[in-house]
């Protein structure tokens, strides 16, 4: 079956709020195999939600409805799809005490225009509001489904789960469901990796490949159909073993894995500390790990050491490194690494240096970045970066490339064999 999710309000085109209704809506109706191929967006006009409507019934078999179902004057949806359907439009009983108990609840006067809530579709499945007031509807017609949900998430989700999707299951039955499985990398451009996939890509039925681009990374989509999770996982895999045996090394972790996520399993699971000195970041990448459970256990401590007085006053950079090399350069950030993982005795130190932007620094261009690493038993390496955002963006690319570049050096450490 294919379904189209259509979200009603002007609010959303004005970009005041985002639309994480459609985002919800396509991962449960993924769940039970009702394929998503169009989410709309259209603003508090009859007329242009009248066109929406008659363009999604030519090409989905459920149209799935978000908003629009207040009591104020833009409030439009139910009024419109009832044309559209040549539906009346009727007072539920049920939805209509709900409405009273609540302004009786919060001891307010319920105004004449409340009763519009109360309104549902001639003959449709009413879909009970446990979180609010409008009720949802569910009706059929001819080959078609119809569901329209309110539109505040605290209200659209319970009822979408509990309501809507049962009786999706009861019109159609259940589905091949859809499961996916993202790979995340790290390291490598979309088009590069496109390209070294390019025979799979080119090969793919089910289940299919999709490259997507994000912030500091790219993510590799695999998604099966299937009559089951072990039967979709079991299409997934072969193709997934194909892509590491490709791509590997860039791999760093699969669906709500994180660089810091990861780069704390490791350092967790081998009783490794970690301690760091950060210039340009300004302490951006300890937060970063910070923000993982028991990080605590492996992070010792580190410094922002922003200007060259504070570098060789808390870390005992030589003066003559900075005259001679620059603040920007490999040798500033490998002796930032070295020295902060002597001062807090830990088994790694990154040290982050660099022209965050949008001026140049220290006679570098803006988004010039060198990253150090010092680890136990192993040769301090550093890495540069060329990058080519805004001045904060240049800031989390440099954190996110330097838990990168710390994960394979820890990689490289348990392959040490002493």
């Amino acid at each position: 079956m294919r379904a189209e999710v259509i979200a009603v309000g002007s609010e959303l085109l004005l970009g005041q709020i985002t639309n994480t209704n459609a985002k919800f809506i396509s991962g449960r109706l993924a769940d039970v195999g009702i394929d998503v191929y169009y989410h709309t967006v259209v603003g508090d006009n009859p007329e242009r939600l009248a066109q929406t409507i008659q363009l999604a019934q030519q090409r989905a078999d459920i149209l799935i409805f978000s908003g629009g179902l207040g009591p104020t004057k833009d409030d439009l949806t139910k009024q419109t799809i009832a044309k559209e359907l040549g539906r009346e439009l009727v007072s539920d009983p049920e939805a209509m005490e709900t409405i009273q108990q609540y302004f009786k609840h919060v001891g307010k006067v319920m105004t004449e225009n409340n009763k519009q809530q109360a309104l549902v579709l001639e003959g449709a499945t009413v879909l009970p509001n446990r979180h609010g007031m409008a009720p949802g509807i569910a009706i059929g017609k001819e080959d078609k489904q119809y569901i329209l949900l309110p539109g505040p998430p605290s209200e659209l989700e319970p009822m979408f789960e509990n309501e809507a999707i049962p009786y999706l299951l009861s019109v159609y039955g259940r589905q091949d469901i859809i499961v996916s499985k993202v790979l995340k990398l790290q390291g490598i451009g979309e088009s590069e990796l496109e390209v070294r996939i390019q025979s799979i890509l080119e090969n793919q039925t089910n289940p299919t490949i999709a490259p997507l681009a994000s912030p500091g990374m790219v993510k590799l989509r695999i998604t099966a159909k299937a009559k089951s999770e072990e039967e979709a996982e079991k299409l997934i895999l072969p193709v997934e073993q194909q892509i590491r045996a490709i791509v590997g090394d860039f791999i760093y972790g699969v669906d709500d894995d994180t660089l810091s996520s990861k780069a704390t399993e490791l350092l967790l699971q081998n009783d490794w500390s970690i301690s760091a000195a950060e210039s340009l970041t300004s302490g951006m990448f300890m937060a970063e790990l910070g923000s993982e459970s028991g990080i605590g256990n492996a992070l010792k401590g580190g410094v922002v050491v922003y200007n060259a007085q504070a570098k060789v006053e808390q870390l005992n950079i030589s003066p003559s490194l900075l005259d001679f090399h620059g603040i920007v350069s490999a040798e500033c950030a490998e002796a930032l690494a070295e020295n902060v993982q002597r001062k807090f005795d830990t088994t790694f130190g990154v040290g982050l240096t660099g022209a965050a932007g949008p001026e140049p620094h220290d006679g570098q261009p803006p988004g010039t970045v060198w990253i150090g690493i010092a680890a136990e038993g192993l040769e301090t390496v550093s890495y540069k970066l060329q990058l080519s955002g805004t001045r904060n963006s240049n800031r989390k690319r440099s954190v996110q490339f330097a838990l990168h570049y710390l994960i394979q050096k820890m990689k490289e450490k348990k392959e040490v064999k002493y």
